[in-house]
């Protein structure tokens, strides 16, 4: 067992990364992907198995203890933050899929799996497996992989995973974006390509694995931990800004910024912000985990608690990060400047499913009695 893994937190182990990973920012953004020195290191800490089944090697951690690592990876770069999310919710399959293909993807250290939204998939039965054609998108952190999946849905039968070696399949570069730019997020796509049947999983059966974290659905997962993705670039911007205002100012300007009062008020707004969706993003999760623990099962009204607390997280972020945008002045137009960089990426957080303002709506009508119409619970 490597060094790293015998620190017993995760929290831990990637604060002895956070430096590594800051240094690792301008060719993360360059290069659209994590150094693959890094990723190693990564795996090889256990980070991208931090919610794998404890009998497949991973942590199978405390969720609510799983918020600060993706806040402190995400504080040091947002797209390696999304990265280690992404895969680690992902990873939660392995509880749901039949014991020797949950093996064989995420029973090793260096397991990981990227997988998208289909385009226009097809999923073909044959002897022995399917013959799988279309395309994938939105693969965050697929160039790091080592297997990809790729979700079929049909009128005509349940919904398949199908789960391929990523050596094996066409990567497609169209992630041309101005934020999140490390994660990746390339497309993939294949054409009647086999997949053999014990690589492929209907998405309807029953989960293996019983654990108090796989009754927790996956969407939600997803959200709360994008929202503190969002927390985490949201900070970083915050303290780059308050740093830069001992030392900025203005042009024509006597003072530094941080003795002009207007933005010593609008650090204070930002701060609030930021506190008061952290700790209703935390406050909600430690009450759903503790009542899902307890009782093995997730309520409705719970689902939409995570709902809204994932997406105020997202949405609240962005406030801050604009503060504290507009408060840097020219500064922050250039690309040496940490917070241009945290406002492109927040921006991008924002567009993504989980960050979707319609989810306040979704929230609002159940509140209201009304059946929630749209919104992903």
């Amino acid at each position: 067992m490597n060094q790293l893994h015998r620190i017993r937190k995760p929290i831990d182990r990637a604060k002895l990364l956070y430096d590594e990973i800051v240094a690792a920012g301008d060719h993360i953004d360059t290069h659209r992907e994590i150094p693959i020195d890094l990723v190693t290191k990564m795996k090889n800490a256990n980070l991208l198995r931090l919610l794998v089944p404890s009998r497949l090697g991973g942590e199978e951690m405390d969720w609510f203890e799983y918020l600060d690592v993706i806040l402190t990876i995400a504080h040091a770069d947002g797209s390696v933050g999304w990265c280690i999310n992404q895969g680690n919710v992902f990873a939660t399959n392995a509880a749901r899929e039949p014991v020797e293909l949950a093996e064989e993807i995420w029973g090793v250290p260096e397991g990981s799996c990227g997988n998208g939204p289909p385009i226009g998939a097809t999923s073909r039965s044959v002897s022995g497996g399917y013959v799988l054609s279309g395309k994938w998108i939105f693969s965050s952190g697929c160039r790091h992989a080592n297997w990809l999946a790729a979700l079929v849905t049909s009128a005509s039968h349940p919904p398949r995973l199908h789960f391929m070696p990523k050596d094996e399949i066409e990567l497609i570069d169209n992630w041309q974006v101005r934020g999140l730019r490390g994660t990746g997020s390339f497309g993939f796509t294949c054409e009647d390509y086999f997949v053999p049947e014990h690589r492929v999983r209907r998405m309807d059966l029953p989960q293996v694995d019983q654990g108090p974290i796989y009754k927790i659905p996956q969407s939600l997962m997803f959200a709360c931990g994008f929202g503190c993705v969002a927390l985490g670039v949201a900070r970083s911007g915050l303290d780059s800004v308050i740093e830069l205002s001992h030392s900025k100012k203005p042009q024509f300007g006597k003072q530094t910024l941080a003795q002009d009062p207007v933005v010593q008020s609008k650090i204070g707004l930002a701060e609030g912000l930021f506190g008061g969706a952290k700790a209703f993003l935390y406050e909600t999760v430690s009450e759903v985990w503790e009542s899902v623990k307890r009782t093995g099962m997730i309520s409705l009204d719970e689902r939409l608690h995570l709902r809204l607390a994932g997406t105020h997280a997202i949405r609240q972020s962005a406030q801050v990060v604009d503060i504290v945008y507009n408060l840097t002045g020219s500064n922050a137009i250039f690309e040496s400047t940490l917070i241009q960089r945290k406002f492109q990426d927040i921006h991008v957080i924002t567009q993504q499913i989980q960050g979707r303002e319609s989810h306040y709506q979704t929230v609002g009508a159940h509140l209201l009695g009304e059946s929630p119409e749209g919104g992903v619970y």
